[in-house]
């Protein structure tokens, strides 16, 4: 699992690590919550969450080499788990993890020579995702309950049978009107759903994709993220996403 001889040279390339990164981390701290807070355990020695290219993850001990090959993640994050709230322990993690894959990246790019202008694109293509804090934290997610005040029309159907209805209508053709009638609703429809991030990989909605609400915290997931095929979507009467079943299941 250790992807430490990997190096990208390219600002492409680097982008994609971090991505990659990026992408185990979140998992970490929200579909796979549960398992990241039990190997966290206080009583083991300093540990250290790793994201990998890979979009995996580990809870592990910190390199032995000194220094090492790459920057390495903030130590000990285990110790602080029980004598914090559980949300607040892991936005903390959430902003260590953050500044770890920034540290990488530029990493890579002083290492490789990447001039003024590579290090702008590469951050610049870094800001346009949300940081793990804000996707962690819902921070990313503020206009998620206008969007969730639109599936309540649904009536007795689930969130999850709204939106794909608006989606499936949305595909349909439409009836004859002008031009700038139909330009006028395509704008509406992309400023309803625009903003829209997934939950669980922090990317944005497109209308090409099965979405589905949880009931519990009314956040939004692609279901390929947690594993909901609109089939199965139908037959859940309340959907809870995987942090917010979790933290039920916890005594």
């Amino acid at each position: 699992m250790d992807s430490r001889t990997y190096n990208p040279r390219t600002v492409e390339e680097v982008f994609r690590d971090f991505k990659g990164r990026r992408a185990g981390l979140i998992k970490a701290l929200t579909t796979d919550v549960e398992d990241f807070y039990n190997q966290c355990d206080p009583e083991k020695e300093n540990l250290c969450l790793y994201g990998f290219p890979s979009e995996q993850w580990e809870v592990n001990l910190p390199a032995e080499e000194v220094p090492p090959e790459l920057p390495e993640p903030v130590l000990g994050i285990n110790f602080a788990r029980d004598g914090m709230q559980e949300k607040d322990w892991l936005s903390l993690v959430a902003v260590h993890s953050d500044a770890w894959l920034l540290a990488i990246a530029f990493y890579f790019g002083a290492r490789f020579g990447f001039d003024k202008a590579d290090r702008k694109r590469l951050f610049n293509m870094i800001n346009e995702l949300p940081t793990i804090f804000e996707v962690v934290t819902g921070a990313a997610k503020k206009q998620v309950k206008e969007k969730s005040s639109v599936s309540n029309h649904s009536g007795s159907k689930s969130k999850s049978s709204s939106k794909r209805a608006s989606e499936s209508q949305a595909r349909q053709p439409k009836p004859l009107q002008s031009k700038e009638e139909d330009e006028e609703l395509d704008d509406q429809d992309d400023d309803e759903h625009g903003e829209t991030l997934c939950g669980a990989c922090g990317e944005h909605y497109g209308t090409d994709e099965f979405w589905i609400c949880c009931d519990i915290c009314e956040k939004w997931f692609h279901g390929k993220c947690v594993k909901i095929t609109p089939a199965r979507a139908e037959h859940i009467k309340q959907y809870k996403c995987p942090s917010c079943s979790n933290k039920r299941a916890r005594p």
